[in-house]
């Protein structure tokens, strides 16, 4: 029984890498093919006076297949079809922490996406982006993929000493914000998250973190249950970016990065 058993369990273990070498081909395959026609994009989180509107790809999601295949499970859950063309889903666990799940529909013949949905820990629906209506044939692109900067997370505990990311979590990118302060964009593989150090504070809302600091505000913005964002910022003892002008980028900035049009810069 015991023989049976560790058999079974190799059998998961090689199936479930497979999955995760079959996804990220496919991640991989879309820097340079996309496909194009009807999308339908429903935007939950943040809410939004039109929740739901149509565009002609999907909108891109940032996904850096080295971290995405360090926090998350990847199982292939089936075969269905997406504007009348077969493909294959995965759905998307994070190994630890609370983050947010995600579900992607593969074109079998393409491999590229055809739709993906983002969901909360709960299971509610935060944004989901599929195709109604196909073009007959995908188009080139080409997706520039930058490394993040390294030396970089180093230099963000030491701007924040006491932060804590959650598992998984590295900063990629740092821009300066037009009003001052800086914003450093964090994330899992999947999820993106925006860590904010501003003269200002901010309005305190579902998926948004503020905490004053040293005369500044550290805000933590993302698709998270509350407690976690709080507990991020809650050991922060002072603010000190002049470490962070290394990484620095001028780019206006908004609160957040939009759903519909995140940040094309990923790693290998």
């Amino acid at each position: 029984m015991r023989r049976v058993l560790l058999g079974v369990l190799a059998l998961s273990g090689v199936a479930g890498a497979a999955n995760v070498d079959d996804l990220l081909t496919a991640l991989k395959r879309a820097r340079t093919l996309e496909a194009r026609g009807t999308v339908e994009v429903t935007v939950l989180f943040p809410p939004r006076e039109v929740p739901t509107k149509t565009a002609g790809a999907l909108p891109r999601v940032p996904f850096r297949p080295s971290l995405l295949a360090r926090n998350f499970e990847v199982t292939e859950a089936g075969k269905e079809s997406v504007a009348n063309r077969p493909t294959t889903r995965y759905e998307l666990t994070p190994k630890v922490g609370q983050a947010a799940r995600w579900t992607l529909w593969i074109d079998q013949e393409w491999n590229i996406p055809l739709a993906y949905q983002e969901n909360f820990p709960d299971g509610t629906v935060a944004r989901r982006a599929a195709f109604l209506k196909v073009s007959p044939r995908p188009a080139s692109v080409q997706i520039a993929v930058p490394a993040a900067p390294q030396g970089l997370r180093a230099a963000l505990l030491s701007a924040l000493p006491g932060l804590r990311l959650p598992g998984g979590w590295q900063p990629v990118a740092v821009r300066s914000r037009p009003n001052g302060g800086a914003e450093v964009d964090l994330t899992d593989g999947v999820n993106v998250f925006a860590l904010v150090i501003a003269p200002r504070g901010v309005r305190a809302a579902p998926g948004i973190a503020s905490r004053r600091v040293d005369g500044s505000f550290v805000w933590l913005v993302g698709n998270l249950p509350q407690g976690v964002l709080k507990a991020a910022l809650a050991k922060v003892s002072r603010v000190n970016t002049a470490g962070l002008g290394t990484f620095l980028k001028v780019n206006a900035s908004n609160v957040q990065p939009s759903p519909d049009q995140p940040s094309q810069k990923e790693s290998p």
